[in-house]
């Protein structure tokens, strides 16, 4: 069973190059049954971001603090 959430970034954030902005919106699929999309070093999001954006969210020393996600289904 898969999840979907609905990720937004909270604020501007600025770090190494990289630039994440609240109209950076995402959905994401995971691929297990979880509570949050974070629950595996956020593989999910981390390839959505790079694919859709070319966003690279660990170069940007992102974390689940600097996102606010909701559950859709």
């Amino acid at each position: 069973m898969s999840q979907v959430f609905r990720i937004t970034p909270k604020r501007v954030k600025r770090s190494n190059g990289q630039v994440l902005t609240p109209d950076m919106a995402i959905t994401v699929t995971t691929r297990v049954h979880t509570t949050t999309p974070f629950y595996n070093g956020a593989v999910e999001i981390k390839e959505q971001y790079m694919r859709i954006y070319g966003f690279d969210y660990k170069k940007a020393c992102c974390s689940v603090n600097d996102f606010e996600f909701e559950k859709l289904d």
